[in-house]
């Protein structure tokens, strides 16, 4: 490959361009040391900056109310009657266009 001379600002971007990929390349090694921490069933705490904000706050659990839970029963009651209804109305037009075929009347001759 030839050497190509570059003037100052060339060599800032490159010189940016580098400390980018090698924080990629840090990432990535990231990633494969906890999948192969997962695949040989071991956790992995990794010590970056992403990781580290979201470990240092627990997510609490969050309460729902008796009416909340009530409201969300109902309403899961509301989709699976609305499922039951649908599926039997599709039952019954299956049933009903091969009985209509079978029960139309003859013509006497």
């Amino acid at each position: 490959m030839a050497r190509v001379k570059t003037s100052g600002s060339d060599d800032l971007t490159l010189q940016m361009a580098l400390i980018g990929y090698e924080l990629e390349r840090q990432k990535i090694d990231d990633k494969i040391t906890e999948i192969r921490a997962l695949l040989s069933g071991k956790k992995v705490s990794l010590p970056s900056a992403g990781t580290a904000a979201a470990s240092s706050a627990p997510r609490r659990k969050r309460n729902l109310s008796a009416a909340a839970r009530k409201r969300i029963a109902m309403a899961q009651k509301r989709r699976w009657a609305e499922h039951r209804r649908n599926k039997a109305q599709a039952a019954a037009k299956a049933r009903g266009s091969k009985a209509g075929a079978k029960s139309e009347p003859k013509p006497v001759a």
